[in-house]
């Protein structure tokens, strides 16, 4: 069986045990290697997931906000060490005056998350108390972390934060006088000819939008019903996650950032490359960048990096493969949907199967 014939049987068989609903698109260069769309866009009206729905990327956009910072730093508006809290005027807040832009970008900051996801905390659960359609801007994410205790001083540990993002999202609009969104869709969708990538919100109408669902089991693990997502997050994407995009306007985002058509060189290769250890995972290490983190083994080689994001009823990610020039997306309107199908397809890339 060929590559094209093993991925689509196996993604077929995830959809027949509605284990995967979503897109999938592998290229190499300008060339396309497998595409495929699975499950339901809405499971109410049964309409068909295709390759042209938009999926909300969840954590993905992190890298829009990155591209966006390096942007600022090319300019000289903004710098690697510039201090978020002196340069947004947030003393009296317990954020560090220490945290700096590169600590933001490196997940090296310390400061307190509005959800400890290391800790085992979950995103959705800050909804119970504080109504979700009340946090539109980016400063309306302020006081849910601004005020938390750090978890350890800036550049002395390593620990995902989503709030990071809210700060470099928060600087990207005194540095430019726009919103994030508006800036984002000017400077980086525009650019990377993202067509059909947007900040969509969850109380509007919109064409071609994946709606998001998680499968309600019973004791036996038996599919009883569908949660829908619309209570977990705020109604629209901010800068540490939400937007809403195509396979393809990933690929393509990804492949412009690689070309240098988004950062200088220098900012580019700074993108591309790891700068700090995160965890030793035995046969490889787990390093992160700017955003993206990387998969380099023991010899000291790039093996993959990647984004992924993950809320209810939305995963999803984007995976890079340097030696091969092999590029993964994989969109899901499932909270699991996309875990299983990388590291299927991370073997197949890596045995040479493609």
């Amino acid at each position: 069986m060929n590559f094209k014939d093993t991925v689509d049987q196996y993604f077929q068989d995830l959809e027949s045990k509605q284990e995967f609903s979503g897109v999938v698109l592998i290229t190499k260069g300008e060339t396309e290697l497998y595409s495929g769309a699975f499950g339901y866009a809405s499971r109410a009206w049964k309409i068909k997931n295709d390759l042209d729905i938009r999926f909300d990327t969840a954590s993905i956009t992190k890298l829009f906000t990155t591209a966006a910072i390096l942007q600022l730093i090319d300019q000289s508006l903004l710098s690697l060490y510039t201090s978020a809290i002196e340069y947004l005027g947030l003393e009296g807040t317990k954020i560090s005056k220490e945290v700096s832009v590169f600590h933001l970008l490196t997940h090296t900051s310390g400061i307190g998350d509005d959800c400890e996801e290391e800790d085992g905390e979950v995103y959705e659960d800050l909804w119970k108390t504080k109504p979700n359609y009340a946090v539109r801007n980016t400063e309306d994410f302020l006081p849910n972390f601004a005020y938390k205790d750090p978890n350890f001083p800036p550049g002395e540990g390593c620990r995902y934060c989503n709030c990071s993002f809210v700060l470099l999202g928060l600087m990207i609009e005194k540095a430019t006088g726009m919103s994030y969104r508006d800036y984002v869709r000017k400077n980086i969708f525009n650019k990377a000819h993202m067509a059909d990538s947007e900040f969509l919100a969850m109380d509007r109408v919109h064409e071609k939008v994946a709606e998001g669902s998680d499968p309600i089991k019973n004791k036996a693990g038996e599919i009883v019903g569908w949660k829908k997502n619309i209570y977990s997050f705020p109604p629209i994407g901010s800068p540490d996650c939400g937007a809403y995009v195509t396979a393809g306007d990933l690929d393509r985002f990804l492949r412009a950032v690689q070309a240098g058509e988004l950062l200088s060189k220098e900012m580019t290769a700074a993108f591309l490359s790891p700068h700090v250890d995160y965890k030793d995972k035995g046969d490889w290490d787990m390093k992160y960048g700017y955003c993206l983190w990387f998969y380099v083994g023991k010899d000291g080689q790039i093996v993959s990096y990647q984004k992924e994001g993950i809320n209810a009823g939305a995963s999803g990610l984007i995976r890079h493969f340097p030696a091969q020039d092999i590029n993964v997306v994989i969109l899901s309107n499932l909270e699991d949907g996309v875990w299983a199908p990388i590291r299927k397809l991370h073997q197949l890339v890596i045995d040479g199967t493609v």
